[in-house]
């Protein structure tokens, strides 16, 4: 009985001392209004359901900037893009190196025909060619001083020329290619006097073609003359040969 009583003394003297109830230990909870003295605390209960979850708080202050991270990728290539405005011409560079000597080139080779004669003596003969015997130049021998007729040897265009002098007949005379009679020139002789005949022209030549002089006519037109100190020539030279 005295143990009974003990516990239960000790029981009623909080109630006496705070007007609190201890929830857990440590922490004190007020007693409920209207409690009367020799209050008991009961058991506690089961814990509450969670509750709804408030609102969300403001955004914190921006943290520090991370190191930085490692290059991506590469990505495809993109498609090509409009070409730009030229732009401003650069000043001129400075000149480059010489270049090394190149090899010898082939010789060009010159081709080359040309003759020049006159007559010795008076001719006589109409219609046949004239043999201009006296030699002035004949290097390549395209002149044959037996027929009195120049022999193409390359194809090309030629200059022929003529003086003739002119004394005691008339004088009729022509310029034949391949038989045919190219040019004409006639001097009509005047007594007493030495006169002169001349002409000239441009003729295209194949090889084999022949040039020459000859009196024409059935008339005394034959006054060609040559002495000493007189002297009647024919000339021809080739200007530039044919390149096909």
């Amino acid at each position: 009985m005295l143990l009974l009583r003990a516990v239960l003394l000790l029981l009623v003297l909080p109630a006496h001392g705070q007007d609190s109830v201890a929830e857990g230990p440590g922490v004190l909870l007020p007693l409920p209004k209207g409690a009367c003295p020799g209050w008991m605390a009961g058991i506690p209960g089961h814990p509450g359901h969670n509750g709804t979850p408030g609102r969300d708080g403001r955004d914190g202050t921006p943290g520090e900037k991370g190191e930085k991270g490692d290059p991506g990728l590469v990505g495809p290539k993109g498609d090509t893009g409009e070409t730009g405005i030229t732009g401003v011409e650069g000043p001129r560079g400075f000149p480059g190196t010489p270049g090394r000597k190149g090899e010898p080139g082939e010789s060009a080779y010159v081709h080359r025909s040309a003759f020049s004669v006159g007559l010795e003596s008076r001719i006589t003969v109409p219609n046949v060619p004239i043999r201009f015997t006296k030699i002035f130049y004949n290097l390549q021998n395209h002149y044959d001083g037996t027929t009195g007729k120049f022999h193409c040897n390359i194809p090309g265009l030629y200059y022929f020329s003529y003086h003739i002098t002119v004394y005691l007949k008339d004088v009729k005379v022509s310029l034949y290619k391949k038989d045919k009679a190219m040019l004409f020139t006639y001097d009509q002789y005047q007594e007493k006097n030495v006169d002169q005949a001349s002409g000239s022209v441009l003729l295209h030549l194949e090889v084999g073609d022949q040039v020459w002089l000859q009196v024409y006519g059935d008339g005394d037109s034959y006054g060609i003359y040559a002495d000493n100190v007189n002297d009647s020539t024919f000339t021809g030279f080739l200007l530039y040969h044919d390149t096909n």
